[in-house]
């Protein structure tokens, strides 16, 4: 029985894994990180590759040595309702609802619009996003080909472009860094902060998603063996998060600096705009739209992919692979023409929710062999983490919720619960979860 793919396999899968990662948020996160935090771009970059690239390196490492045949089994060790909640809750994110319409949303905001000057906007997003997602349906509707159009074709486009704007910015730096005063929570939180950023990324949970598109893909490359599929996955994994880590630190440095030629953005896609525009003028305009566009094109295919699978093996008497796939790619459509900015802001509480849940998911699953994958390790844990998750969201809500009148609960956590102020206040409870859980369990 094969046990381990040939080198040339794990470079095609380590490609593959950073081209279904790395898309719209990847992009324009780090680079409007880098606008902000300034002199402190060093920290706030530790914390946002720890969230942003070690946390799925992790994800895809503990899905890889679970056994399990996707998120919802893993994520039904706590309980096989809370199992189909989470799953459910963090494919809609990562897919339709948030992550798939950024996708779509931040190409066509990176210059589409100065491309066709006097074309009417909202007419141009239609057309835009009808097309993006047209072509992405298109190569969703064959999941078997995915290592081929995004390992070996989009992925290196990608990268040949983006390499050409980030080798110009450092042989023709437009500031420097230390210069650039940073701005609003990193001028004195820049590792949480830069942790916080990470969130947006979204890619530990996508890595729950992608895990299982991974493992199917070592499959059908001939490995069988659980150990040699979590061997593979973690070879591939660490590959593809080096690169990962390395263009984030060069981005972000490239953001830090662009301060010292341009104005700062109001977000990521508008900073990567005057940056590239700066450099090449109107053709700087083109070859970010290149840029963006191969980012964001090759992700949203492979969630539209992985969010199809999962729902398809959740509901199995529902509906096919097909239909899933296009009823996924009709709500991003939709979603996407809400805009960029609208879909950020909304997109921050749900992540201030999923991530301690994933985060405790991932950290369970790698040393539950500890504890023997106590049930009652994962149910007091993921209880202590789900409350605190609650109160973060509650605390990242836009001020269009000021309605519902929870202003008296985020003042009581800020008193009470560590860490509640810088949007980490669910480490101590999820802690003490454990300490819970592990004392009943010994007792069991």
């Amino acid at each position: 029985m094969k046990k381990n793919l040939t080198l040339s396999q794990i470079i095609s899968l380590s490609v593959m894994l950073f081209g279904m990662f790395f898309g719209a948020g990847n992009l324009i996160f780090p680079v409007y990180m880098g606008q902000m935090a300034g002199s402190n771009y060093l920290p706030a970059t530790l914390g946002f590759i720890i969230s942003g690239v070690a946390l799925p390196m992790l994800g895809l490492v503990a899905l890889g040595k679970s056994r399990c045949e996707g998120l919802h089994e893993l994520s039904s060790r706590v309980g096989k309702g809370y199992g189909l909640f989470f799953t459910c809750l963090l494919y809609l994110t990562i897919g339709p609802f948030f992550s798939i319409p950024r996708c779509a949303s931040t190409s066509f905001s990176a210059g589409v619009a100065a491309i066709f000057p006097g074309v009417d906007v909202t007419i141009l997003t239609l057309i835009f996003t009808l097309i993006f997602f047209g072509l992405a349906l298109f190569i969703a509707l064959k999941p078997g080909d995915i290592l081929t159009y995004i390992g070996k074709i989009l992925t290196p486009a990608f990268l040949i472009s983006l390499g050409v704007l980030i080798v110009v910015s450092f042989v023709n730096p437009m500031g420097d860094v230390a210069a650039i005063a940073p701005m609003g929570d990193y001028a004195g939180n820049a590792f949480p902060t830069g942790i916080l950023e990470g969130y947006n990324t979204m890619d530990a949970l996508a890595s729950l998603a992608f895990g299982i598109v991974v493992v199917h893909v070592i499959r059908d490359l001939g490995v069988k063996d659980s150990d040699a599929i979590a061997s593979n996955t973690m070879k591939a994994g660490v590959i593809s998060g080096l690169i990962m880590a390395v263009l984030y630190a060069l981005i972000i440095v490239m953001g830090a600096r662009s301060l010292g030629a341009v104005q700062i953005g109001t977000n990521g896609s508008e900073a990567l705009n005057a940056i590239s525009s700066h450099y090449f003028g109107r053709y700087g305009i083109i070859l970010l739209v290149v840029i963006v566009t191969l980012a964001c094109f090759k992700t949203a295919t492979g969630l539209i992919i992985s969010c199809s699978q999962a729902f398809v093996a959740m509901f199995p008497k529902s509906f096919s692979y097909k239909t899933w796939a296009i009823l996924f790619s009709g709500i991003s459509f939709v979603i996407a023409n809400f805009g960029l900015n609208a879909i950020i802001k909304w997109s921050v509480p749900v992540l201030m929710f999923l991530y301690p849940l994933s985060i405790t998911l991932i950290l369970l699953s790698l040393f539950g062999k500890f504890f023997n994958y106590s049930k009652t390790v994962y149910v007091w844990t993921t209880v202590f983490a789900l409350i605190s998750a609650l109160l973060d969201l509650i605390n990242a809500l836009p001020p269009e919720a000021a309605v519902l009148n929870l202003g008296w609960l985020t003042e009581l956590a800020s008193k009470y619960v560590p860490f509640y102020t810088i949007g980490l206040g669910w480490i101590v409870p999820s802690i003490i979860g454990f300490i819970i859980g592990l004392i009943l369990n010994k007792d069991k």
